[in-house]
């Protein structure tokens, strides 16, 4: 399904492709914010690939169409976002696109941060084989994320991230896309990296093109979803190895004796775990502290993530 506009122009250069699924309050905010931008030098559209979502999304997008010009809508069953990109681009019109998350909530240079990096460097290189990629700043402040301050815990030495970044088309339909066999949570975008630098595309940073990237702020109650989500991080972490069986993989998914003896002190062996830890959680949680009680259940979330690896290594063996 795609939404009709009649202030639609075609055809364009730059497509967004945003992937969502249940998250209409703050995909409201990140449409908003990319239908203010402060750029006029290429036309742009917004592509919005809805993976099945069951709360209002779709209703919100047909009532507010006016006021959202540049968008069009996608709607796929429930299959996973790296599905659902692969959806955007096949439908994007334009020869750059640009990932975002449908969390993430950019300020009016956005666009213009991108493609004014993207101009010099293919003008240093002479060609378009690198993709440039964005800062993403972590904020729980809902009412107004891009006010966040950079903080040491945004530092991000990944190659390629959907978070923020663009990149020419060709180079991800000659790459293959994302592999839907990542269909649950994480590192669908970190194995494209690799096919991708193995086509020798250059990283190229923009430091201008900030993204906030909203979620909720730290409670107990989150607590059975996040645990959930490692060990899906875990299971696709063995996924990647197995198509990547590279050392700089190990180390990305954490398949090393390193990792787990870290951990596991950390951890004590997983007795530091979500219900020895919970007074202290609760403590600092109503304290205001809640990114440090969300750095506490880090301990125990990274062990949960390698025992979801362990598990998938054993059932591919």
């Amino acid at each position: 399904m795609e939404k009709k506009s009649s202030v639609y122009v075609c055809p364009v250069s730059i497509s967004i492709v945003i992937p969502t699924y249940n998250r209409l309050p703050i995909l409201a905010k990140c449409l908003q914010a990319l239908e203010r931008q402060d750029f006029s030098a290429e036309p742009y559209e917004i592509v919005v690939v809805d993976d099945g979502s069951t709360d209002k999304t779709i209703s919100w997008l047909a009532q507010e169409a006016d006021n959202l010009p540049h968008v069009r809508l996608f709607r796929q069953n429930h299959l996973g976002a790296a599905a659902a990109r692969n959806f955007g681009v096949d439908r994007a019109q334009g020869d750059k696109i640009i990932f975002i998350d449908s969390d993430l909530v950019v300020t009016p240079t956005f666009l213009s941060a991108h493609i004014e990096a993207w101009q010099q460097a293919q003008q240093q290189l002479g060609c378009d084989r690198f993709f440039t990629y964005g800062p993403v700043i972590n904020t729980a402040n809902f009412e107004d994320p891009t006010s966040e301050p950079y903080k040491i815990t945004d530092y991000s030495a990944a190659y390629f991230a959907t978070g923020n970044v663009t990149i020419s088309k060709h180079w991800l339909e000659k790459a293959g896309l994302f592999d839907t066999e990542f269909a649950l949570y994480g590192w669908e975008d970190l194995e494209l990296g690799v096919r991708l630098k193995q086509l020798g595309l250059q990283l190229v940073k923009a430091p201008k093109a900030v993204g906030y990237h909203w979620h909720p702020a730290f409670t107990l109650d989150r607590l059975p979803s996040l645990i959930d989500q490692e060990f899906q991080r875990g299971k696709m972490g063995a996924l990647f190895y197995q198509k990547h069986p590279t050392w700089a993989v190990r180390m990305m998914v954490q398949m090393t004796g390193l990792h787990w003896c870290l951990w596991g002190i950390l951890s004590l062996g997983g007795r530091l775990n979500e219900k020895t830890l919970q007074p202290l959680m609760s403590w600092l949680i109503l304290r205001g502290q809640t990114g440090l009680a969300y750095q506490v259940a880090r301990i125990f979330l990274n062990w949960y993530s390698l025992k979801g690896l362990q598990e998938a290594m054993t059932h591919q063996k």
